[in-house]
């Protein structure tokens, strides 16, 4: 069942909160949540840097402590919302855990696989079929990813100029 525009909204209101988590962590700020009959089961946010995880994205974390809640690798029914377009890595494991709709904000022009490069989903040889919900808040959810691209490189710009200063 297809929730309104404003159930969806209030699911990424709060992915986006998470989002906050691991930018204030220096991370990629990327956050996740699985909802279930209306209720949040599982939520993540990037830590691979400061967790020396390649795997721990925002979707992987929410899958994870979803399962985990719920006693179960399976997520039938779930709904997975997350703030950027899932990469690869991520897509393959919602496939694996059966989410039903996954949610994405902002569009991810260099990793994205749901739409952006190479549509993971519509695969013919993917097992699993699931609803896919783009573009929701995706202004807001552009607007942190690249505020934060835009700080890091002023950062990087300022410690350059430093080093080089006589």
């Amino acid at each position: 069942m297809r929730e309104t525009l404003e159930q969806e909204q209030r699911w990424m209101r709060e992915a986006l909160a998470l989002a906050d988590h691991a930018e204030n962590a220096g991370e990629v700020p990327v956050g996740a949540i699985v909802v279930l009959d209306d209720e949040v089961i599982g939520e993540g946010w990037n830590h691979p840097i400061s967790g020396h995880d390649p795997t721990a994205h925002a979707e992987i974390m929410a899958l994870r402590d979803a399962a985990s809640r719920v006693g179960n690798y399976r997520l039938v029914g779930a709904d997975l919302y997350v703030t950027i377009e899932p990469c690869t890595m991520c897509a393959g494991a919602i496939v694996h855990a059966r989410i039903n709709r996954v949610i994405y904000g902002a569009c991810e022009s260099k990793s994205g696989v749901v739409d952006s490069n190479c549509q993971m989903f519509d695969q013919p040889w993917i097992n699993h079929r699931l609803e896919v919900v783009r573009g929701v808040l995706a202004d807001e959810c552009s607007a942190k990813i690249s505020a934060f691209f835009k700080r890091r490189r002023e950062e990087k710009k300022a410690a350059k100029a430093r080093k080089a200063a006589p």
